[in-house]
């Protein structure tokens, strides 16, 4: 197995889980910008520092740390927009893939370890390259109020039709 170092993420790994200056939660204090729509439970919002154009999270309205504590119906909101992201994000970018994913615990490499939240990262084949490891830079060519205008239609048409 190969290995890749990238010393210059052990401090996010490593940070107390907010951002320098962020006082509360972050979710908790998010702005309406990087909302994508918000339900009943959870709500979808764009990632601050995504790994791919479009990467985002869903999130319960109520600050809860684990599925274990979360309740049925936050549970069940969170599954019904985790799929309206996979087909959101299917229909505005066509990505080869999706990563979705949930870390529990600072361990487990949870930025924000006290709020619960779903990571959707489209992906294409090549989407890694040579900027991120040898620039320590991330090449996305789409500004995040454009990934928000491009992305909160389709959930709201979603929403309405409860696909």
């Amino acid at each position: 197995m190969e290995r890749l170092w990238s010393p210059w993420r052990l401090g996010y790994v490593t940070a107390t889980g907010r951002p320098d200056g962020v006082a509360g939660c972050i979710f908790c204090d998010a702005g309406g910008d990087l909302i994508l729509i918000r339900g009943r439970e959870c709500y979808a919002i764009l990632n601050l520092y995504p790994y791919n154009n479009g990467h985002l999270m869903i999130v319960p309205n109520r600050h809860v740390a684990t599925l274990r504590g979360a309740t049925d119906e936050e549970l069940r909101e969170l599954m019904r927009l985790t799929r309206h992201a996979e087909i959101a994000l299917t229909e505005a970018y066509q990505p080869q893939g999706i990563n979705v994913g949930m870390n529990l615990g600072r361990s487990a490499g949870a930025g924000i370890v006290d709020h619960l939240h779903v990571h959707l990262v489209p992906r294409w084949t090549g989407d890694t390259n040579f900027m991120s490891v040898v620039g320590n830079v991330r090449v996305l060519p789409e500004e995040l109020g454009e990934t928000a205008k491009r992305l909160r239609p389709i959930f709201e048409r979603l929403a309405k039709t409860d696909v």
